[in-house]
């Protein structure tokens, strides 16, 4: 377990704060990550790497000369938010455009999308490259659905060695992909790994079994299988990758050896001593590998393996210097700024307020006391939550609700407190909601928070037509971003239903109050029977079985909540 922490809630917030202070010479934190310090050359694409905490080096110790010019830190485990990747990009922009870089996960693509959007709709030319070497998660015929692991960084450091070669946007892009594509990653958990603060690992291994195929968030392995020796995994891993050898593969190959957090160095080189042998017995070359910790999951007992078959371009980019935090090659005489000329701006700005009637000033100081019954509910339940979620997932979900929802209601009555109506206050929540919970689920409820207040205006009472209006709001936004469908086993199988019954029961003049509790009864009857799906989307989709039989976390959390809205509207009713 993780021993030295004060909050745990605060433990990634506490831990960047004290990295920034110790290569203060290397980064500087700007709001949702860091930075490289100094003037890069102006015109020069910016590398902006991207994930949750937890992976140390990865991501912020790989900002540097001949590395990343920025780096968006996320909670453990949890895709930092849209308008942090955004800030991070503003920060680090220097009129040549931005590629973000980053795994394939469904809150990664979901919040750096976001961004791209919004820096490309001020101007900045902007890119995504998306990850996916884990040749485990899904077949060669479904490469793009495939997780993203330790290849991040083989990826990242073609890109980095492409834009500091001067290289255009869509050059960088180009050459980004090609070491993407060529790229492939299997791994081997021994062992789980445990939150700070949590008593139990996020999954177990079962004594004298390793666990193949596990994600870089605590992800429990696809197969438990009886343990091997060191000989033994080396080849079985190797086996794996070598099963789905690029068409236009070449005989040079950038090797990573990559520990998780807990797996001895010596252990490392054990396994590269056996490993070593078997690539040349397939006539392949190492080029300057890499054995140590490039991307771990908290304290996980396991290893995983990267092959990329090189190029000459590709080649020259991976061996190029770099000087970062968390690694360094070679000579950056040369690339190193000698001062820190840039200036640190806050590129914040305060949320204008617009006039509110009294009507909906009152209304929104009702949706903030629902909010408050809401986080009370969910804070109740997060370990119940956190459970649900680590069947299949990293354990992070109730965690994530109740700081998306803290966010929420502390920006809700911030906004109140400056006279907000119920469509400003409901957008700033929303706002908070996907910047302070992070991954898929906060960037899906604060989007559709927004969403949902969209439907009302500032003027005049809220109408049962408006309110009926926002839960389709909020429906079509979770299905549209979330890019899911009824059936898929997510939040939208207990979403669909509950605004189903809570229109029709309207559309009879139910008063709302008694609305709400028939959309309650239908998502809390719905969120249960998502235990009876296999999923199809987001993470727990390799862990597919092992889903089956226990509900969508997800589909109970919205169960939770519109409950807790139903119980609130009753008492209010007393």
């Amino acid at each position: 377990m993780t021993h030295i922490f004060n909050d745990p809630a605060a433990f990634a917030e506490e831990s960047l704060e004290g990295f920034v202070q110790l290569h203060a010479d290397l980064v500087r934190q700007v709001p949702g990550g860091v930075v490289r310090r100094g003037r890069q050359r102006d015109g020069k694409v910016a590398i902006v790497l991207g994930g949750g905490s937890g992976h140390y080096p990865m991501f912020a110790g790989f900002v540097g000369p001949g590395l990343a010019d920025g780096a968006v830190v996320g909670n453990i485990f949890t895709s930092p938010s849209a308008q942090w990747a955004y800030t991070v990009a503003r920060h680090a922009d220097r009129g040549g455009g931005v590629v973000f870089c980053y795994g394939n996960y469904a809150g990664d693509v979901l919040n750096f999308g976001s961004a791209t959007e919004r820096l490309q709709g001020e101007g900045i030319a902007a890119a995504n490259l998306i990850v996916h070497d884990d040749v485990l998660s899904a077949p060669p015929t479904e490469r793009e659905r495939r997780r993203g692991l330790a290849g991040d960084f083989v990826v990242a450091r073609v890109l980095a060695g492409a834009a500091d070669a001067g290289r255009s946007l869509e050059e960088v892009v180009s050459v980004g992909g090609r070491a993407n594509d060529r790229t492939r990653t299997v791994g081997v958990a021994f062992g789980g790994c445990t939150f700070p603060g949590a008593h139990e690992p996020l999954f177990e291994v079962p004594a004298g079994q390793m666990a193949i195929g596990m994600g870089a968030h605590g992800e429990p392995g696809l197969e438990n299988v009886p343990a091997l020796s060191s000989d033994e995994l080396a080849r079985t891993l190797l086996d794996h990758i070598a099963a789905d050898v690029p068409e236009d593969a070449g005989e040079r190959v950038a090797v990573v050896v990559n520990g998780m957090g807990a797996t001895k160095q010596e252990e490392l080189f054990l396994f590269w001593r056996d490993l070593a042998p078997l690539i040349a017995d397939r006539g392949w070359t190492p080029v300057e590998p890499e054995v140590g910790e490039i991307i771990t999951s908290l304290n996980m007992e396991g290893l995983s393996l990267t092959l990329t078959w090189l190029d000459d371009e590709l080649e020259q980019y991976w061996t190029a210097p770099a000087y970062g935090p968390g690694y360094r090659k070679g000579s950056v005489a040369g690339l190193r700024a000698s001062a820190d000329d840039m200036a640190d701006t806050d590129l914040a700005i305060e949320a204008v307020i617009p006039d509110a009637s009294a009507a909906s000033r009152e209304a929104a100081e009702t949706a903030t006391q629902l909010l408050a019954a809401a986080l009370e509910a969910v804070r109740d339940a997060e370990t119940d939550l956190g459970d649900a979620d680590a069947v299949a997932g990293d354990g992070d979900h109730g965690r994530g609700m109740v700081r998306g929802l803290g966010a929420a209601l502390e920006a809700m009555s911030a906004a109140v407190s400056r006279g907000a109506g119920l469509k400003a206050a409901l957008g700033l929540a929303g706002d908070a909601w996907a910047e302070r919970a992070g991954g898929t689920s906060g960037a899906l409820w604060g989007a559709a928070t927004r969403a949902f207040g969209t439907q009302f205006d500032e003027t005049g009472t809220p109408t049962a037509e408006q309110v009926v209006a926002g839960a389709e709001a909020f429906r079509d936004c979770i299905a549209r971003l979330g890019r899911v469908s009824v059936g898929d086993k997510s939040m939208l199988d207990a979403i669909a239903p509950a605004t189903e019954t809570f229109v029709e029961a309207v559309g009879r003049g139910v008063p709302l109050g008694a609305a709400v509790q028939s959309a309650a009864t239908a998502a809390d009857d719905a969120a249960r029977a998502t235990a009876d799906l296999s999923p199809r989307v987001g993470r727990a989709r390799p862990l597919a079985e092992r889903s089956v039989g226990h509900p969508d976390p997800g589909a109970l959390s919205y169960a939770l909540v519109v409950g807790s809205l139903a119980r609130a509207l009753e008492a209010g009713d007393d």
